[in-house]
């Protein structure tokens, strides 16, 4: 027997070694009795009884039918929110729902702010022309080039990542907006962020971010008619999902030159092979790669245990993004 609260671990499509480090994984086992705890899914017979013990359970979606009165949180390690579950009876009960969305914060960041640099500074296709021998050199190789210090950068969308995004640009001096309609104007204030609405940030920005989640208000938010607002030459950094995007239109719009963009997501992946979009100029496309490095992974495990540490305390989890009521219904939940 044990005094440490019982946790149902059955984490699969992830691995456990994929979320969590070697000290990591220690430190969990220090803090709860882990039930199950291995890659692959945990038969339902055995969750079901497992259940009736558990504090909490960290899991990828939800599986195991009703959800126990007793159950403190449930955990999901996906980077969504699980779907399939009765939030309202998770309220009720006040069973927490927490989401490891917040560990891809600073490694989407990052990609974001690659893309964007490689986008403005042509690296990909200057590196393509040195090996083809066809490189402009000096001045003739930085005619339609741009810099990203002090332009006038736009966030769709204001959560975790664009968080992680605005300190990543906190050297270049740049004039940061965000559209972000779930926020108030004075909390966007009180992070440096100028909010806009979104026709004026795609007019004014040099750089734009698209960084919101889905939901069931913002399909195709940036349609056709949108996306020409976007000024001769910005860049458009398409990094949280195609959801967001008439992505017909952006194609269009990109194949005639209109602006650059650098695309991480798409609206079907693998992306078919002759999608017009590969032959898009001024864009750098990359296969859904932002939020899959391996330390940056770690840090769902490292965010898991921090909170799993507080419940087992009986004190509120702090670490990962938790269901609000007023929104929960309104998302779109993707895997």
């Amino acid at each position: 027997m044990t005094d440490k609260p019982s946790v149902l671990v059955d984490p699969h499509f992830r691995r456990m070694d994929e979320i969590f480090s070697p000290a990591d994984r220690e430190r969990l086992d220090r803090t709860v009795e882990v039930i199950w705890g291995k890659d692959e899914p945990m038969p339902a017979d055995e969750a079901a009884a497992a259940l009736s013990r558990a504090r909490a359970v960290i899991c990828s979606g939800w599986r195991y039918g009703p959800v126990p009165p007793g159950l403190r949180a449930i955990i999901d390690v996906s980077g969504a929110f699980p779907g399939g579950l009765d939030y309202d009876a998770c309220f009720a009960n006040r069973t927490r729902v927490l989401s490891a969305a917040p560990a891809f914060g600073p490694q989407v960041a990052e990609m974001a702010l690659g893309l964007a640099l490689a986008v403005g500074r042509e690296i990909v296709d200057a590196d393509a022309a040195m090996r083809a021998g066809t490189e402009k050199w000096l001045h003739a190789g930085n005619e339609t080039t741009a810099q990203l210090y002090d332009q006038p950068v736009g966030m769709i969308g204001y959560g975790s990542i664009a968080r992680c995004l605005r300190t990543l640009l906190a050297p270049f001096g740049c004039p940061l907006s965000a559209y972000d309609p779930w926020l108030s104007d004075g909390y966007l204030r009180s992070q440096g962020v100028q909010p806009l609405g979104l026709p004026q940030l795609l007019a004014q920005s040099r750089v734009i971010f698209v960084l919101a989640s889905p939901t069931m208000e913002n399909g195709a938010l940036l349609s056709r008619e949108m996306l020409e607002q976007i000024r001769p030459g910005a860049t458009l950094i398409l990094i949280s999902r195609a959801h967001v995007v008439d992505f017909a239109a952006l194609t269009d719009l990109l194949l005639a030159g209109r602006f650059r963009a650098g695309i991480d997501v798409f609206p079907e992946e693998p992306l078919a092979a002759d999608h017009p979009i590969r032959s898009a100029p001024g864009t750098v496309l990359s296969a859904h790669r932002a939020g899959s490095v391996r330390d940056g992974l770690w840090e769902i495990g490292r965010m898991v245990t921090d909170d799993l540490e507080a419940i087992a305390r009986d004190l509120p989890p702090q670490r990962l993004q938790q269901a609000q009521p007023e929104l929960i219904n309104r998302l779109v939940q993707h895997r």
